[in-house]
């Protein structure tokens, strides 16, 4: 019907910019359609027996048969670029990855996709274009026809295959990409980069969406998000994303969620999802001894669930053996000291080393390891000083430590990735002159003067802040109403001190509230590679002394917070890759981080990794390359193909580091199988391209030819001589007649 009024194609118009043709200026158009507009108007103004309304209807019906009379003398064309027949290449890119075997009805979306291609749009197309058939899963391979399809592929890798298939374009007349897939990208290759790459060929890329939008009685596990490191013996909680399709939007399910290390099961909760969102849950996962978690999440499955693989996910956590270092230092024998020390020998994954002064020039010493260590008191040199992964300052007045000292802190924190934490006291953060020492860069806050007197007495409740809420240092129970419940009800604190106004990057997870007001009790901010912390009160003993026995609300907080400061202290020689779960990936990017006592990189050493593969194979010896982004990083590529767990092992002369890492095979294509319309649309738009979907296939074969790529002709349209053009000429003065016949005024 639109070619029958408008001659040519809806994808001429689309594509096509109109021009006029005549060559005669555009200034005496638009003067005869002034002078024919004023006529019109003198006209009907001298006849002034007709209302005005009917004068106005007359006039603009009169005037726009006379402007487009006009602007047909100037010859109006459509130009446009258009494909030269059977001269140009169309590259048709078939997904062949495994979500594309997903569908529903009985028939895979890679099924319906080739019916639909050969129903009629495949043949049309291969009237104006030479075809060229791919299919692509990790990689595109030319494909004779659809008969040849090959297996599922294990991995989606969009952008890489669309390279492959582009690159064609240097030895052909590539006119454009038809990109049939689901858009299920999982290999990380359509990244911004990648996107901008493709962009520069100036190829269209027209998609084709296949599969539904949203999924139908199915469980997803979409992520779990817990650190790759734990201490033993204590309890770390896994953020897990779920969702949940159904049929109804609004359906819920009961269902529970079972964690396992190994074959041992460790953890489980019950669960209650919506449907049609994504469910946030947390699960709290006891660490056990030290050693690797192999851990294993799995939600229960619905009746008749197709998909059961995206009901798991696994996850390796680290427990080290080694204990971590926090050195305690303060002016002055305090009953804090004694509680928090109590708290720390409860945990075996710290050992807490203090020095206490006790009298003038002599010092108390606990929790060393040997004679020698703090045997001169606090460290006055870097070696000593990095070998803690923490440090807490109590009442100690900013005079204490000299200015080398201070200076030495500031690298703990900055170039040693350290934690420092300031407790409150008579003497210590303002009124104890740290205000003006060099560690104020570092401070989370602006601390008050040392003459203000900020250390107070008087009862205080403690309270948790949102930041609070989410904290595992401040978690003092799994569910967040019970948690925030155990911080109001916990004994009034005797003393706080102000710790002055808050600087932009300053995290407060409690405040205290005396009075009826409110002020920051613990606060942190990063600094460099490590962090600082405040603690406005030297009284948190009360929450021991005035609570039962079995109470351990107490003890709780302050391992959680000497972990929270020691924990993230990296060590002298360190191994990280970027995950530890690798689904259908064969290359495993691992990275090493070596130091030397000090913490300055090691540059121009030749480090070697050791890698035993599962089923006990041989060791593997992997030399590693220095990176270019920064001395003392190294890097290497692990070829892993085998399904199974990896240990990768690297000794040197200063330390010794290991990690884990899984390979995992017949995943990833199970996960986020809804058709990704977002990625294929944005693909269309930033290429010059369309998003298609089956039921619009139809109309593909129109769209294509108008290309500004391959070998292209320019094409004039006249647009004069459009059977609309007179339509609309007979309507315009058509209308005009009926209404003077309506208003007896022939």
């Amino acid at each position: 019907m639109f070619e029958l009024l408008f001659t040519h194609p809806v994808w001429a118009y689309r594509n096509g910019s109109l021009r006029l043709a005549s060559g005669a200026p555009l200034w005496l158009l638009a003067a005869l359609i002034s002078a024919a507009v004023a006529l019109v108007a003198f006209t009907l103004a001298r006849r002034e027996f007709l209302p005005l309304a009917q004068r106005v209807t007359l006039g603009v019906l009169q005037s726009t048969l006379l402007a487009l009379l006009l602007v047909l003398l100037w010859r109006p064309v459509l130009q446009v670029e258009r494909v030269r027949e059977r001269e140009n290449v169309l590259a048709v890119a078939l997904d062949a990855s495994a979500s594309m075997a997903h569908g529903q009805s009985g028939q895979s979306r890679l099924q319906e996709a080739v019916t639909a291609l050969q129903a009629g749009p495949l043949t049309e197309l291969a009237r104006s274009f030479e075809v060229r058939l791919f299919s692509f899963a990790d990689a595109a391979a030319p494909l004779a026809d659809f008969q040849q399809v090959p297996a599922p592929g294990a991995q989606t890798r969009i952008g890489d295959s669309l390279l492959t298939i582009l690159q064609t374009a240097s030895s052909v007349p590539l006119a454009g990409v038809l990109l049939v897939s689901d858009g299920a990208e999982n290999g990380a290759s359509l990244t911004e980069e990648r996107l901008a790459q493709i962009a520069a060929y100036g190829v269209p890329i027209h998609t084709l969406g296949v599969g539904a939008e949203t999924g139908s009685n199915d469980l997803e596990l979409e992520s779990v998000r817990l650190g790759s490191s734990a201490p033993p013996h204590s309890r770390v909680a896994a953020e897990l994303a779920i969702r949940y399709d159904a049929a109804q939007p609004e359906a819920t399910v009961d269902t529970e969620v079972r964690v396992y290390d190994g074959e041992t099961l460790i953890a489980a909760k019950k669960l209650h999802l919506i449907a049609g969102r994504t469910n946030n849950v947390t699960v709290e996962v006891p660490t056990g001894d030290s050693g690797v978690r192999d851990m294993r999440f799995a939600l229960d499955t619905l009746p008749q669930e197709r998909n059961v693989i995206n009901n798991a996910r696994r996850h390796l956590l680290s427990v080290p053996a080694a204990r971590r270092n926090v050195l305690y230092f303060d002016a002055e024998p305090r009953w804090e000291y004694k509680f928090i020390r109590r708290a720390a020998e409860l945990d075996r994954g710290l050992r807490l080393a203090s020095l206490v002064k006790t009298t003038q020039n002599k010092f108390y010493r606990q929790g060393v390891t040997s004679s020698a260590e703090l045997s001169d008191g606090f460290p006055k040199d870097a070696a000593s000083l990095f070998a803690y992964d923490a440090v807490i300052l109590g009442n100690v007045p900013a005079t204490t430590l000299t200015g080398e000292q201070h200076e030495l802190l500031a690298r703990f924190v900055d170039q040693r990735g350290g934690g420092l934490l300031l407790l409150a006291g008579r003497n210590a953060l303002g009124a104890g002159g740290w205000s003006t020492s060099a560690l104020m860069p570092l401070l989370p806050t602006h601390l008050p003067e040392r003459s203000a007197g900020t250390f107070t007495a008087g009862n205080a409740q403690t309270q948790l802040t949102v930041y609070g809420e989410q904290s595992l240092v401040t978690r003092l129970d799994q569910e967040g109403a019970q948690n925030a419940k155990l911080w109001q009800t916990l004994p009034a604190l005797a003393d706080t001190q102000s710790l002055g106004r808050l600087k932009p990057g300053a995290v407060v997870l409690l405040e205290s509230l005396a009075a009826q007001r409110r002020a920051p009790l613990l606060v942190w901010q990063r600094y460099g590679r490590g962090a600082v912390w405040m603690l406005g009160t030297a009284s948190t003993l009360r929450w021991q002394m005035r609570s039962p026995a079995e109470d351990q609300r107490h003890e709780l907080f302050w391992r959680q917070l000497l972990h929270g400061l020691a924990d993230a202290a990296p060590s002298a020689v360190a191994l990280s890759s970027d995950r530890s779960i690798f689904d259908d990936e064969p290359r495993v990017q691992i990275e090493a981080v070596l130091r030397n006592a000090r913490y300055e990189p090691i540059a121009n050493a030749t480090p070697t990794l050791t890698v035993l593969p599962p089923q006990s194979g041989e060791p593997i010896a992997l030399p590693m390359q220095a990176s270019p982004e920064a001395d003392g990083r190294y890097t290497a590529t692990l070829d892993a193909p085998a399904a199974g767990l990896y240990r990768v092992d690297l000794a040197t002369p200063n330390g010794n580091a290991q990690i884990q890492v899984r390979r995992e095979n017949g995943v990833a294509e199970h996960f986020a199988t809804r058709q990704n319309r977002a990625v294929l649309e944005r693909l269309a738009a930033m290429t010059g391209g369309r998003y298609w979907t089956l039921a619009t296939l139809p109309a593909v074969t129109g769209a294509i030819p108008y290309s500004r790529a391959g070998i292209i002709e320019r094409q004039t349209l006249d647009l004069w001589s459009v059977p609309a053009v007179f339509v609309l000429l007979l309507l315009l003065k058509g209308t005009e007649w009926l209404l003077r016949l309506k208003w007896g005024r022939l």
